[in-house]
């Protein structure tokens, strides 16, 4: 019954007709890019103490910081981040991101998959049903059984609001297997190698090297999947990361402490630094979507209170060390044609400041940064109101961002995947900003 008679299509299964449609969808146009780096600021980082301050605002709006110009003509930004500021001319900035979602998971998700959430709670919790990550999408897209590197890697941490899982982070509806490879630990720590790379649980990592006895509790897994939700698709993920896991690339991928002295200190000597580092690593080994969450204090940009202060001491200054090192290295190594790097987060903060010298929750416009990839440095996309608090022109979505991340790796944002009940949709409900790329 599932056999299909037409002439052409003579003997082809549905899952192979599928299979060939997908091809014949993916296949559109000419990429720019060959793998993205996503940098997540979880907590929202604040756009006016950034990229896109106010330094004629009322200090209400304005704040603490001044600013500086940069090696573009008039375009200014915070004083804490110089060596971004020398480099203007090298990335995009997309001022007039906006969307409606105020809690940090519906925030979260929306950004991270680029499909606006139904629900905006702060209970929202990462399901089996959820739009998928696009790296898990480029995972489904690209599948290739002869890969020696996964496609799609995340680190170092996963990223939570209290107990509450943030959705956007995994494959969701498309399944565990296409679920990015985790690499949970502190690259900035001495001991940190690809050991620390998780398995799901009933896994024992240090039996990795041992295929066969891992095998065996991977089929024991597999019989409970009849029984308890929370196994099924496992087989297929740990069969996967196991192979993964014990592939020379992939270790050579995560051996950090070969990269020299002085360019882990460029990158900076904090986790996120040396995230980013891997980041590059990962990519040069051929991985095709990287994401590095950055969430110190479990929600890192979270600046409710002692906004300047935190973003003084830490957040800014890593931002700076970080994005402007992997800039350099990324073209140093030959690497800034064919790798895109963009940095985003939840949402934006609030244009007034409040009572305990932080600014609160603003997903009505935030600010994106990208850069390689065949993104035109140098470019301000959109602007903001005088206070910040609108886009004035060329208002955009997080859909807008993901389908320009697809554009530039070559796939149409209309390409259809299948949800768990067969039901088409596109990669991506928004439209390129080709304004970017030429």
């Amino acid at each position: 019954m599932l056999k299909i008679g037409a002439a052409g299509l003579a003997g082809l299964s549905l899952p192979g007709l599928l299979k060939a449609e997908k091809s014949a969808k993916v296949a559109g146009r000419q990429a720019t890019a060959k793998s993205v780096i996503l940098l997540f600021q979880f907590g929202g980082a604040s756009h006016l103490d950034s990229f896109d301050p106010k330094p004629t605002g009322p200090a209400e709006i304005r704040g603490e910081f001044k600013t500086i110009p940069t090696k573009v003509p008039g375009y200014l930004v915070t004083e804490h981040l110089p060596k971004l500021a020398t480099r203007a001319d090298k990335y995009a900035v997309v001022r007039s991101v906006r969307h409606s979602k105020g809690s940090h998971n519906s925030g979260a998700y929306y950004s991270l998959v680029g499909r606006e959430p139904l629900i905006d709670i702060v209970t929202a919790n990462a399901s089996a049903t959820d739009f998928p990550h696009p790296g898990s999408i480029v995972d489904h897209l690209t599948a290739d059984s002869h890969r020696t590197v996964p496609a799609s890697v995340a680190l170092p941490w996963m990223i939570a609001d209290g107990p509450f899982r943030t959705p956007g982070e995994f494959a969701g509806f498309l399944g565990k297997m296409h679920d990015p490879l985790w690499a949970i630990g502190d690259p900035n720590s001495p001991s940190f190698n690809v050991s620390e790379l998780v398995l799901p649980d009933g896994i024992d990592v240090k039996r990795v090297a041992d295929r066969t006895a891992i095998r065996d509790d991977l089929a024991r897994l597999s019989r409970l999947a009849d029984r308890a939700d929370a196994v099924k698709g496992m087989h297929d993920y740990q069969a996967r990361a196991v192979d993964l896991l014990t592939s020379p690339q992939t270790r050579q991928a995560f051996a950090i402490n070969e990269e020299s002295a002085a360019l882990r200190d460029r990158y900076g000597r904090n986790t996120y630094g040396q995230s980013c580092l891997v980041a590059r690593r990962l990519v040069e080994a051929g991985v095709r979507f990287v994401t590095v969450y950055y969430s110190p204090g479990i929600i890192g940009w979270d600046t409710h209170k002692d906004n300047f202060s935190t973003l003084k001491n830490s957040r800014l200054p890593h931002t700076d060390a970080a994005l402007s090192a992997l800039l350099d290295d990324l073209t140093d190594r030959g690497l800034i044609d064919d790798t895109l790097v963009y940095w985003t987060g939840d949402f934006g903060r609030t244009p007034k400041i409040n009572k305990d010298a932080g600014r609160d929750h603003w997903p009505a416009c935030q600010s994106v940064v990208m850069f390689g990839g065949g993104v035109r440095g140098g470019l301000q996309y959109g602007t903001s109101d005088t206070r910040g608090a609108y886009p004035r022109d060329n208002p955009l979505r997080p859909d807008d961002i993901t389908a320009t991340i697809f554009h530039a790796l070559g796939l149409d944002p209309a390409t259809e995947i299948r949800d768990q009940l067969r039901r088409p949709m596109p990669i991506s409900a928004g439209h390129p900003i080709k304004a970017l790329f030429g």
